[in-house]
């Protein structure tokens, strides 16, 4: 049994063409890019320092789904948040230049007890590894 194929091939050539012609982002992909940078791109390429942690329990393993906030020692006001995932691991990007970080797990703690937290200085463009021990 033979089949001829021209007639589906015009036909999906034609709706490939209509998809085009009415989802102009499509033709944005099948396009080639032009060599500035898009702001998205130049967003993307600032410099920044990261402060990379794992949040540990009690029984020292990994604990996921920990809430972290982070701000400037001499600021009160959180600025930036992360959760911990699967492996404990939490990573937040901060500006760089010379500046001393608080992070701190948001947990309830009993009373008179603080909340797990580390002071990280950060002094240009650079990771500081952190951990955060959580206690019983």
């Amino acid at each position: 049994m033979t089949t001829d194929k021209s007639p589906r091939l015009a036909i999906v050539v034609a709706f490939t063409l209509l998809a085009i012609l009415v989802c102009p982002g499509l033709r944005l992909a099948a396009s080639p890019r032009h060599h500035g940078h898009s702001s998205a791109q130049k967003n993307l390429e600032k410099d920044y320092a990261l402060i990379y942690g794992t949040v540990w329990g009690p029984n020292n393993y990994p604990v996921y789904g920990v809430h972290i906030k982070v701000r400037r020692a001499n600021e009160k006001k959180v600025q930036w948040e992360a959760y911990s995932d699967h492996a404990g691991e939490f990573a937040v990007r901060v500006p760089p230049g010379k500046v001393d970080y608080i992070v701190w797990a948001d947990i309830k703690v009993p009373k008179g007890k603080a909340r797990p937290q580390v002071t990280v200085h950060i002094e240009d463009d650079e990771r500081q590894d952190i951990a955060l021990h959580l206690t019983k």
